[in-house]
């Protein structure tokens, strides 16, 4: 953004790479805890579509493994900052 609020508009837009093409990988697992640290941040939320890059159903998929390795404590739960 510009000094008054407005995009820039004179860059033209990178798109994300996309991880799990990369690697080629097809079904996202919970126990992979590697892969899933890289798409949760450092406060442990869940990153979003347009910071990580992935279709939805990519998205969706690794969101439902996040959540699965939490409830078997292999990933941390988000922090409540006060």
């Amino acid at each position: 953004m510009s000094a008054m609020g407005k995009p820039n508009r004179d860059r033209p837009h990178k798109r994300k790479t996309n991880l799990l093409h990369a690697n080629k990988i097809t079904e996202v697992d919970w126990k992979d805890v590697e892969l899933l640290r890289k798409f949760i941040s450092d406060r442990g939320k869940i990153r979003a579509r347009r910071v990580t890059g992935l279709t939805p159903r990519q998205q969706k998929q690794v969101a439902t493994a996040i959540k699965n390795a939490r409830e078997m404590a292999l990933l941390p739960y988000p922090n409540a900052a006060r």
